[in-house]
């Protein structure tokens, strides 16, 4: 298997991936950015790399630029990143050195590449798990080998990553599924200043034994032909039994932590001496000669690589950098739902409820679209959701494509970037917004940056559905709000419809949007029992019907001799809001014109400022506690844009600023607005 040739190809990659190292290091005022290398992990990359298809997909963590050298990408491409230039292939000068993502046919598929060590392991689990699926229902989407191998997926991490919980997640998905996946630990006993013995008890070899299914294996990662011997055996396993693997590797570290973290700021000099006797290229030199190569034809090796190292460097630094002026690109796709269509109040129908509307829209996303999965807590068969709104998709649609998956937010969160690179369309589900806050890493670090930092390559066409709002007695921790959280993620879209007609037309397109978008869904408008929100159940629009994101709707219309006269104001609202804000208006005849926003982002700031111009007199409404709230970042929105035509300051409210909403239900209702305190701010607008 390890041939002489074979041995040539990796020391050339190897000698070229530590000259360029040194150059880097030689040239700290050019190479500015913060960058790391693979100094010491050379050999254990060089040897997965060079047995990787173009059908499988890798993901390198940010000292793998020798994983990228040995699947073809030159050193010119990657000092492209390395200096932030306008034609890096990966990011467009946005990211950090070996930060990748690609789509080149000729190369595995790499998704976007984070800095958060560990935060990788999930995205690149949703691949496998996107694999699985494609396999399962024998897609034409599924890439195989050149002779029919199928694919598989490498996730690349560090031994200390190992210990963050969301690694944990995607290991324990990929073993209850048997997902066809590599985790390659690459274990050089430090992060960045904490030693392995400051930081966890045991290597991720150790570890992998408390993962039932995940077979494992252990090499030393500075001796290429051992490496290659055991990522062969590997690679060959999980194309064969499609089964996940860990391979642990043990491996020097030769280099800085990063160029701004020297290695001599906390390691001793023993330390740095004992990892020098694991250096793998003259381990690799001592090989070539066993095996008949000359000094002479390894020098040539050595001279080739400085040449090429220099060549490419000198190229990068004369290569432009980014345009100022392409700075808000690919921050979204284009949106593909540009317009409303279909019918909203066909004749015939009857009403129905809004917890129905999502249900029978998703049904009909799944008839028309063999890409869409859902998932998530409780979804599956069994419940079809603790809301009821995924009942009976899991009868209609199997197992394989509605199913339940364990208390792993970010596992539900961030595996739809994997499966969206595949082209599959997830629609997933966190159960109450309180408990979004497990997925925050993946929505802030992979999901919300996928499109901007991969230069618009890998945007993530996901739906994730967040139960929101209080209910009448929901208590702490399933009555909260949290849309300004969310709309603080640039990247991601939010969606909170009020109506069953909305929430239908908001749902299809939300899913055919190619980004990811949040569907905040109140509770207390699920079955209108909420006193006040009959209106929430509407005729069901036709299964064409669909609403673009952006585009909020008048709930009601002022008389326009009330506007001509002075006497109207407007309130800009959006969920339970307008149900409040449509009560405390009929206290004042045609003079309350309301707007429901529908979209928190983007927002429809058209109407919503030309409404405003027309009344000269706006409230703010919220579920939300008020301060620092997205209510009160319009409402300065609205008196910047507005100014000159208003005749009062924007009012704004919002719940009492509690850290809660407490369970007692005289208490929830004098913490959150209602129609009378509504009437009550009205009445005070209007006045002025």
């Amino acid at each position: 298997m390890v041939t002489v040739t074979l041995l040539k190809q990796a020391y050339s990659l190897m000698t070229t991936a530590r000259q360029m190292a040194e150059l880097y290091d030689n040239n700290r005022p050019i190479c500015k950015y913060v960058h790391s290398t693979s100094k010491g992990h050379e050999a254990i990359q060089i040897a997965t790399g060079l047995q990787l298809l173009p059908c499988d997909y890798v993901s390198p963590y940010y000292r793998d630029d020798s994983i990228l050298l040995s699947i073809g990408f030159s050193p010119y491409e990657l000092m492209l990143q390395l200096l932030a230039k306008a034609e890096d292939p990966f990011s467009g000068g946005r990211s950090y050195y070996c930060h990748p993502s690609s789509r080149a046919t000729d190369k595995p598929g790499i998704i976007h590449q984070s800095s958060a060590t560990g935060m990788q392991a999930i995205p690149t689990t949703g691949l496998a798990q996107g694999i699985q699926y494609l396999e399962t229902t024998h897609s034409k989407k599924l890439q195989k080998g050149p002779n029919g191998e199928n694919p598989v997926v490498v996730c690349s991490l560090g031994d200390n990553s190992m210990t963050e919980g969301e690694v944990s997640e995607a290991l324990q998905f990929a073993v209850l599924k048997q997902l066809p996946i590599i985790y390659l630990v690459q274990d050089n006993q430090w992060g960045i200043s904490v030693s392995a013995e400051e930081a966890r008890s045991m290597s991720a070899f150790e570890f992998a034994d408390g993962f039932k299914g995940l077979h494992k294996l252990q090499v030393d990662g500075s001796d290429f032909a051992a490496a290659y011997t055991t990522m062969h055996e590997a690679i060959d396993f999980v194309r064969t039994n499609r089964k996940p693997v860990l391979v642990h590797a043990s491996v020097p570290l030769l280099g800085h932590h990063t160029s701004g973290v020297r290695k001599e700021f906390y390691r001793t000099k023993e330390d740095l001496e004992k990892h020098g006797l694991q250096d793998p290229l003259p381990k690799l030199k001592t090989l070539l000669l066993q095996y008949g190569c000359t000094e002479s034809e390894i020098a040539a090796y050595d001279e080739a690589a400085i040449t090429l190292a220099q060549t490419s460097f000198n190229k990068a630094i004369a290569s432009p950098d980014p345009l100022p002026s392409t700075v808000m690109q690919h921050v979204f796709a284009p949106a593909t739902i540009t317009e409303e269509k279909g019918i909203r109040q066909p004749e015939g129908k009857e009403k129905i409820m809004m917890v129905d509307a999502a249900l029978f829209a998703i049904e009909e996303l799944m008839q028309d679209n063999d890409s869409c999965i859902l998932y998530g807590q409780d979804v599956g068969r069994r419940l079809g959701g603790v809301f009821r709104e995924a009942a009976t998709l899991a009868e209609k649609f199997g197992d394989h494509r509605v199913f339940n998956t364990a208390i792993q937010e970010a596992y539900i969160a961030g595996s739809t970037v994997g499966l969206s690179a595949l082209g599959l369309k997830p629609i997933v589900e966190v159960q109450f917004a309180d408990y979004v806050y497990p997925a925050l890493n993946q929505l802030v670090t992979e999901v919300s940056k996928s499109c901007y930092l991969s230069n618009g390559k890998f945007p993530v066409s996901m739906v994730l559905r967040v139960p929101i709002g209080a209910y009448g007695g929901g208590g702490p921790y399933h009555s909260g709000s949290i849309e300004s959280t969310l709309l603080t993620f640039k990247g991601i879209k939010v969606c909170y419809p009020s109506n069953a007609a909305d929430m239908k037309g908001l749902m299809k397109a939300a899913f055919y949007d190619p980004n990811p978008v949040i569907m905040l869904e109140h509770k207390g408008l699920y079955w209108s029992k909420v006193p006040g929100t009959e209106e929430a159940k509407t005729i069901e629009p036709n299964r064409d019907y669909i609403i673009p994101l952006g585009k909020g709707r008048i709930a009601l219309t002022a008389d326009e001799q009330q506007v001509k006269g002075g006497n109207s104001a407007c309130i800009i609202t959006y969920g339970m809001g307008v149900y409040w804000a449509k009560a405390a208006a009929a206290q004042f005849a045609g003079q309350v014109e309301i707007i429901d926003i529908r979209t928190l982002y983007p927002l429809d700031e058209d109407l919503i400022f030309a409404t405003v111009e027309k009344h000269g007199k706006c409230l703010v409404l919220t579920e939300e506690q008020q301060t620092h709230s997205f209510a009160e970042s319009l409402a300065h929105r609205i008196n910047y844009h507005c100014f000159q035509m208003l005749d009062a300051p924007v009012a704004v409210l919002g719940a009492l600023d509690l850290p809660v909403v407490p369970i007692n239900l005289a208490l929830e209702a004098a913490m959150l607005p209602t129609a009378d305190k509504v009437a009550k701010q009205l009445a005070q607008l209007l006045s002025m």
